[in-house]
């Protein structure tokens, strides 16, 4: 089995006007655009009187080599979402207004293809190779990986608040 390790947890939250559909491509895209395979494994709305409750989890992987793998779990909550027009230079849109959340969690994933599983002592060989022989790429792994949550966040945060500004 490939050994995970949680690196960084972080997130943003922010409430005020949004577009939703933008704020989902935005996030998308930015993932693919850093070579990442995103997967939705949950979507869920509930309707709440005249607003809605949206929660989402997204499973993000990156190959970095053969032997490590970046996975980002993205858990999105949406809460209180209603319709709302707004005026930009002098035409009305329609945006949403409510309190978005995203969560991201951060894991490097070592020997991901388990080529190191065949048995304990090879297991344990995996061990001594992380530890000692290959420490200094983890170490540096990491940092990437920790760099990317903080940089996702920041433009997450950056797009909502320039979405409320509008």
């Amino acid at each position: 089995m490939p050994e995970k390790d949680k690196i960084i947890s972080n997130k943003v939250k922010q409430a005020g006007i949004f577009d939703f559909k933008e704020l989902y491509k935005f996030c998308y895209t930015w993932l693919s655009d850093e070579e990442y395979f995103v997967s939705e494994d949950n979507y869920t709305e509930k309707i709440l009187g005249d607003a809605k409750e949206i929660e989402i989890k997204w499973t993000a992987e990156r190959k970095v080599s053969d032997y490590f793998k970046f996975r980002l779990k993205i858990d999105w909550f949406i809460a209180g979402m209603k319709d709302v027009e707004v005026e930009k230079m002098g035409k009305k849109i329609k945006m949403n207004k409510g309190t978005a959340e995203i969560k991201v969690s951060g894991f490097l994933v070592k020997d991901y293809e388990a080529r190191w599983e065949t048995g304990g002592i090879m297991k344990f060989l995996r061990g001594v190779y992380d530890q000692y022989i290959i420490k200094a790429r983890v170490e540096q792994y990491e940092d990437k990986l920790s760099e990317d949550v903080d940089e996702f966040l920041s433009q997450v945060k950056s797009f909502l608040m320039i979405e409320g500004k509008r």
